[in-house]
């Protein structure tokens, strides 16, 4: 099994997936052509992405590419289509950087609000401004509306909460009683979430629904003066509209995420709201702590070691949530050479088309039980070529 990683892994990740009798090879800094050439040449069966954007190009030059993992949560730097439409497993890392990405949220908050890093500029700049810089209104017993509560979103929910917050929360598939359960207010949509609110944190995952979508609309339902915090994505915020509304109504702004981010570690930065007074800006290190790499770097060398064996990808992004079959083939069987071969091949011969498949042996390993997702219901005739191998105990057909 060979193995390609494309970006800055935990250093106990190599040695660890050669333990799994792999050939790895790590190369960061790739990107474009490059990286399309390099995975030409070495043709992985898996690749490892963090930050490198993994297109239909990367994807049709290896053809031994068979698991496209990404070290982290979200998947919207590689081509799905493209990998689905090859049969390319692609599975992430959720959660395992939830707690560094909170922390920052909060420093960002508190940053916002005690201006900890224009004291900083001003006291290295040989001025003392505890008059201006001192301002600050405090966090405990403040609103926090958070937009997203997934593994990130709940673990700002309890940091706030041991701030002494109180937290209104919207999500697509937050329900009220959940929102009780974990002590929030319920919202029915990001406007009423906001409404009050003396900060905003966003932890949307990016989806053709959430782009953009913290817009004009969310801004102008905020307080005047509020804490504006994003962590999640760049592409959720309308990033024009933010710019109006922190001359326009005051807003301080933490930015974790920016749209023109260089592709590289280090590198010329440019972006629109780079320079503006109200916005407090880090270089999207919301993950990069050593516990939160080293977790995502673990739970890389499980989910290969677990293609390796032949088992299920864990957190595999994806399958199918429902397939085209409309009946299920049952056939019960002595587990012997060649069984399921004629199987399938009855199934060819009367046009019928396999979509998913399991076999599962009994113990003692004498006998098996295969059930097999179909389109099409399988006609008498196709059953009983099926029934004529000695070693086949039963054929069933159910409609799905």
């Amino acid at each position: 099994m060979r193995i390609f990683i494309a970006d800055k892994l935990a250093p106990f990740a190599a040695g660890r997936l050669q333990d799994l009798g792999a050939q790895v090879r790590s190369e960061t800094g790739l990107g474009g052509g490059a990286l399309t050439a390099r995975l030409a040449e070495l043709d992985p069966e898996v690749l490892v992405v963090r930050s490198t954007r993994v297109t239909a190009a990367e994807i049709d030059v290896a053809p031994s590419l068979a698991l496209i993992v990404r070290a982290g949560s979200g998947v919207n730097t590689i081509d799905l289509v493209a990998a689905s439409a090859r049969g390319v497993y692609v599975a992430n890392c959720p959660g395992k950087n939830a707690a560094a990405v909170a922390e920052l949220t909060f420093a960002h908050l508190l940053n916002l609000d005690r201006r900890i890093s224009e004291n900083v500029s001003s006291l290295r700049a040989g001025v003392w401004d505890k008059k201006s810089l001192g301002a600050a209104r405090g966090l405990r017993g403040r609103r926090l509306a958070v937009l997203g509560l997934g593994l990130i979103g709940r673990d700002v929910v309890r940091l706030a909460q041991a701030f002494g917050m109180h937290v209104t929360a919207w999500s697509r598939r937050l329900t009220p009683s959940e929102a009780d359960a974990l002590g929030v207010v319920w919202a029915q949509s990001p406007e009423a979430a906001v409404q009050g609110a003396d900060a905003v944190s966003v932890h949307l995952a990016l989806t053709p629904e959430t782009r953009r979508r913290i817009g004009a609309s969310v801004f102008d339902a905020m307080s005047v003066g509020a804490l504006f915090v994003n962590t999640s994505r760049a592409e959720v915020v309308d990033h024009d509209a933010l710019a109006d509304a922190l001359s326009a109504r005051g807003l301080r702004a933490g930015l974790d995420v920016f749209d023109a981010e260089p592709t590289a570690g280090q590198g010329e930065f440019e972006d629109p709201l780079r320079g503006l007074a109200s916005v407090f800006g880090t270089c999207h290190i919301g993950a990069s702590t050593q516990q939160a790499e080293d977790a995502v770097a673990e739970e890389v060398v499980r989910i290969v070691g677990c293609y390796r064996a032949g088992q299920p990808i864990p957190n595999c992004v994806n399958l199918a949530a429902r397939t085209g079959a409309t009946h299920v083939l049952v056939v019960r069987h002595a587990d012997r050479v060649g069984v399921l071969a004629g199987v399938l091949g009855a199934l060819r011969q009367g046009g019928i088309n396999v979509q998913e498949m399991q076999n599962t042996i009994f113990d003692g390993g004498r006998a098996a039980c295969a059930r097999i997702h179909v389109v099409g219901a399988p006609t008498p005739e196709i059953c009983a070529l099926v029934a004529q191998d000695e070693a086949v105990f039963s054929v069933t057909v159910t409609a799905v």
